[in-house]
């Protein structure tokens, strides 16, 4: 059956309606960005420029890089964002646009996030780059999707809802291994919790009191006992999402985190350009590899 115009939206030039892309306008290797003004600092090393395409905050950047097709896209913050970007890719790979019909063969894409977080552990430095091994969604995206979960998983967000008295369990996901193997050999690998937001969602208070004071202290002590070495490193915004979406479409999918904050040590990194480049610079080295 066709899946209707209005569950399916498309522009009138035949465009997925948010990411406003044809499928040819989008490779099998992407990069994902939250901030939109990082696409040209990801672009600027490719080779040439095939196409670029803007709407709202969502900006990709299609060309080659080392002879290699490849994209660079932003999603805005967010797990919101991350469902409509996750959601359109995948149409753009897997659905004829103009039939309205799953395609028989199943394309898997891979996709590389880079962003920014903040640490939950002393021994992870401000500069260093993580690699997201789990991510673990604080926010309900997954309220309204059907994800699978095995054991470990179940028990991180059993015991996430207690300790933290959360009205909903939170949701765990693990990374591409193929992925995570390719690009963090070199980096930290860790446990990146996502939050729904940046304040009081992870423990600043500003102005407003905060519902959840021990928040920050709870997740940096956090263990569950099926696996005695599973920390939380960080948290930030995005992953999680990525991950459950990922997941469920059936897409490779990592993030890599450049750390600009230590909430522990109540420290900001003084150069966090810096860290962000260099680790852009990691991902394109050996992502034609």
């Amino acid at each position: 059956m066709p899946i209707p115009e209005s569950e399916l939206v498309l522009n009138k030039d035949g465009s997925i309606y948010h990411l406003h892309l044809q499928p040819e306008q989008v490779a099998d290797d992407i990069i994902v960005v939250g901030d939109p003004e990082r696409v040209p600092k990801v672009s600027r090393f490719f080779d040439k420029i095939i196409y670029k395409v803007q709407k709202r905050e969502f900006i990709t950047h299609t060309g080659t890089y080392k002879g290699r097709m490849l994209s660079v896209i932003s999603s805005g913050i967010g797990t919101d964002n991350v469902e409509i970007l996750m959601t359109e890719l995948d149409a753009l790979a897997n659905i004829d646009l103009k039939k309205r019909e799953l395609k028989d063969n199943h394309k898997s894409l891979n996709i590389i996030r880079i962003g920014t977080s903040g640490s939950l552990q002393t021994h992870i430095p401000l500069g260093s780059h993580l690699a997201s091994a789990y991510g673990v969604g604080l926010d309900t995206l997954m309220c309204f999707y059907d994800l699978p979960q095995d054991q470990l998983e179940n028990s991180v967000g059993t015991r996430l809802q207690e300790k933290l008295s959360l009205p909903f369990r939170p949701y765990c996901v693990k990374s591409s291994e193929n992925l995570l193997k390719k690009f963090a050999s070199q980096m930290f690998h860790g446990v990146t919790a996502t939050c729904c937001g940046f304040y009081a969602p992870q423990g600043r208070k500003i102005k407003a009191n905060l519902k959840i004071p021990h928040l920050v202290k709870t997740l940096h002590e956090f263990n569950v006992s099926e696996k005695q070495d599973f920390q939380i490193t960080n948290f930030e915004m995005e992953t999680a999402g990525y991950y459950a979406m990922g997941q469920i479409l059936g897409h490779e999918m990592l993030s890599l985190n450049a750390i600009l904050a230590n909430r522990i040590t109540n420290e900001f990194h003084h150069n966090p350009e810096k860290s962000v480049n260099e680790l852009i610079e990691k991902v394109l080295e050996m992502i034609t590899q």
